[in-house]
C-alpha cells in the first residue's frame, strides 16, 4: 500500500529524525521536574541521545541533504549548531548534580536543541521532503547506524518510544518557569558585566 504524504512511513529519514526530537524534548521536560537524584541520569542519557542524533545527522542525513540541496548555508548552521551542543554536551557530561551550574547548561541545552529542532522541522525537513532524496532507504541507513551507536552507548533500543511515554505527565509549569527565570536573570547580569 503506498504512503500517504501525511503519514510517512517508520522508516522515512524524517520521521525518525522527529521521533528523536521529540523524545529527547521529552526528557529535557522530565529534567526540569525531576528531584536531584534523577537528574545524573536523565542528563546523562540526553548526552547519549544527543550524540548519537548529531552522528547520524552528520555521517548519512547532512552529506545526503547536501547532495540533494542548494541551501548550503542552512545545513553550514545546523552543522555549526551541533558544534555548539557538543560542547555543553561534553561540558555536562563533565559534571555531576550539585555542582555550581549543572542545571543551567542542561536547561541551556535544551534552549539550544529547541531552536535547532525548530528551524529543521520548518525549513530543512520540508525541502528534504521536496528533493530527489529516497527517504526510505535514507532512514534505514540512520536506523542502522543509530541501533549500533545505542548498542556501542549502552542504550536500549526501546528507549525512544520509552521515554516518550513515561514522559507524558502534566508538568508544573511555575517550577520550569522559575528555573527558566533564574538562568535567564544570570545571563541578564552577566551581560552586564
Amino acid at each position: 500500500m503506498p504512503r500517504s504524504h501525511h503519514e510517512p512511513h517508520a522508516t522515512d529519514a524524517v520521521a525518525l529524525l522527529k521521533r528523536d526530537h521529540a523524545a529527547v524534548k521529552k526528557l529535557f521536560a522530565r529534567f526540569e521536574e525531576a528531584p536531584d537524584t534523577d537528574k545524573q541520569a536523565l542528563a546523562e542519557r540526553i548526552c547519549k541521545m544527543l550524540t548519537i542524533h548529531a552522528t547520524i545527522e552528520e555521517e548519512i542525513f547532512y552529506p545526503a541533504a547536501r547532495a540533494a540541496l542548494t541551501d548550503e548555508e542552512l545545513l553550514d548552521e545546523a552543522e555549526v549548531e551541533h558544534g555548539s551542543a557538543k560542547e555543553l554536551i561534553a561540558k555536562i557530561e563533565a559534571m555531576r548534580v550539585g555542582q555550581p551550574k549543572f542545571d543551567a547548561n542542561v536547561v541551556v541545552l535544551g534552549e539550544y536543541i529547541d531552536h535547532h529542532v525548530k528551524e529543521e522541522h520548518n525549513e530543512l525537513f520540508p525541502k528534504v521532503r521536496r528533493a530527489p532524496l529516497d527517504l526510505e532507504r535514507l532512514g534505514q541507513l540512520l536506523a542502522a547506524r543509530k541501533e549500533q551507536l545505542m548498542s556501542e552507548l549502552g542504550l536500549d533500543g526501546e528507549g525512544d518510544a520509552a521515554e516518550v511515554r513515561s514522559a507524558r505527565r502534566p508538568r508544573r509549569k511555575s517550577t520550569r518557569r522559575s528555573l527558566r527565570k533564574t538562568v535567564k536573570a544570570r545571563r541578564s547580569r552577566r551581560a552586564q558585566r
